[in-house]
């Protein structure tokens, strides 16, 4: 692609061109200066830990024939494309390079706090139950054209990728998990969303984004970049959904707990009943987790405005084995359950632990820890809610980042309560106490890591939270064979 077609792009961004920019071929652009090959456009964004800019001369050994960033740079031996915002302008390169390429698919984004990957697992279920195909890009894996990938650290890929894997799909559908870092770093820029859901809010990502008031911003301009025909489909049971729903009612809005759309269900009943302009239908799950129902309206009222058939979607949806890491379920030989899930914040705790006593839990252990260099402010009440709902607390380690190990262990003991919490910092070990401990009917809710490897070391030759417990029953049996 000629350079003068793409900084057609960045006319918000530049006022610089130059005729003998027309003839300059690009044949590919990064920001990474370890992928840059001869021909290629190298975007310089100053970042948290590193700055771009300190690469470019990086870039330019590797053969770099235009560069784009925000500093002031002279005597470069290429052209220099100074910028107001070098990741918006990432974006914009990152569309035009790849050709719009959303506007070829139905493409769907879910966004909110809690429950995107259910979510979006579900929504991606029944489609293919009716036959459709599906790209998912996500914080478990991404898949695009049936093929899976390990998902990066964040939940929405870069601009550059995810404009990339758009334009490699074949698929019918694609669904994205749009977190706030996504929106806010302009990752999603240039995509034209068919729907867009909004799942919940709580408090999470408050070191970034600094108060409710400015996360929820960010979350609501999602909704800016619906198609002229697109649709929103909104949790008003939560009330930031309920704002949500009164900010855009220019929108075409699917209100689920407003108007004709509503969910009815008995305490403990595994049915719920979702009525869908005076039609019901019955959404049985095999997942646990009072969460689990809302997320699953959310992606039957998604399906049915794609035209799914009502029938169909009731049937899959008991058909749906779950997600890795969102309430699963593991079997103690003694007849405790292990429950391991993503919940990081205290709205996400509540339901996860009063699923435990909807399920008539004779006794609730929970096992949690705080995610170094992260919001700090939402503790405390992640620590009551803990205590309110369980009898049993066990404050662990969660990823460190770069907090000292000892530093860590000092904060676990400010929420230590007599009687109430333990604090064993090794992970595993603190899941083992709770294994060797269990009593038949006793939960234990296991959170914060859900799917993810650990970042650090322990005791366990293990690396993930199920991988622990599957190693703990491992053992279990192996001493049950030896006995016998």
């Amino acid at each position: 692609m000629k350079l003068g077609n793409l900084l057609n792009q960045l006319s918000e961004l530049t006022s610089i061109h130059n005729d003998e920019f027309d003839s300059i071929e690009i044949v590919g652009i990064s920001a990474n200066s370890e992928e840059i090959q001869p021909g290629y456009l190298f975007i310089a964004i100053p970042g948290y830990q590193t700055d771009g800019h300190d690469y470019i001369e990086s870039a330019l050994s590797a053969g770099a024939a235009v560069i784009v960033g925000e500093k002031d740079k002279s005597d470069l031996p290429v052209p220099y494309i100074k910028v107001s915002n070098s990741r918006l302008a990432l974006a914009m390169l990152a569309c035009e390079f790849y050709g719009n390429p959303s506007r070829n698919h139905i493409v769907i984004g879910i966004t909110g706090t809690n429950g995107k990957t259910t979510t979006s697992f579900m929504l991606k279920h029944m489609l293919e139950s009716a036959g459709k195909t599906c790209a998912l890009f996500g914080s478990v894996y991404n898949i695009v054209n049936g093929q899976i990938t390990s998902s990066q650290r964040n939940t929405t890929l870069d601009a550059i990728e995810l404009q990339k894997q758009i334009a490699a799909s074949q698929d019918d559908f694609i669904i994205i998990e749009v977190s706030s870092h996504g929106i806010a770093q302009h990752r999603i820029w240039g995509i034209e969303f068919d729907v867009c859901l909004f799942t919940n809010l709580d408090q999470d990502h408050l070191d970034y984004h600094h108060n409710m008031e400015e996360y929820f911003k960010v979350k609501a301009s999602l909704f800016d970049q619906l198609s002229t025909q697109g649709r929103a489909v909104i949790n008003c049971y939560d009330s930031w959904g309920e704002k949500l729903a009164d900010l855009i009612s220019q929108k075409e809005i699917i209100p689920l707990g407003k108007d004709a759309y509503f969910l009815e269900r008995k305490s403990s009943d595994p049915i719920a009943h979702l009525f869908l302009n005076n039609e019901s239908y019955k959404l049985k799950l095999n997942m646990l987790g009072i969460h689990n129902f809302q997320n699953a309206a959310m992606a039957f009222l998604t399906a049915s405005q794609l035209g799914i058939n009502g029938q169909l979607m009731e049937d899959c949806l008991q058909s749906f084995s779950g997600v890795p890491g969102r309430f699963e379920v593991f079997q103690h030989p003694c007849g405790a359950n292990f429950i391991v899930d993503y919940a990081h914040t205290a709205a996400a705790f509540s339901q996860c632990l009063q699923t435990a006593l909807e399920m008539k839990a004779k006794s609730i252990t929970h096992i949690f820890g705080f995610r170094g260099d992260r919001d700090p402010n939402k503790r405390r009440e992640m620590a009551d809610v803990s205590c309110e709902f369980s009898d049993l607390s066990i404050l662990t380690f969660d990823d460190l980042n770069s907090i000292p190990h000892k530093k860590m262990e000092e904060t676990l003991l400010q929420y230590h309560k007599d009687g109430k919490t333990l604090v064993i910092p090794d992970r595993t070990l603190a899941i083992k106490h709770a294994w060797d401990t269990a009593t038949n009917g006793e939960w234990v809710i296991i959170t914060g890591k859900g799917h993810e490897n650990y970042q650090q070391e322990f005791e366990l030759p293990t690396s993930s939270d199920a991988e622990t417990l599957q190693y703990l029953l491992n053992n279990s049996n192996e001493q049950e064979a030896s006995i016998s």
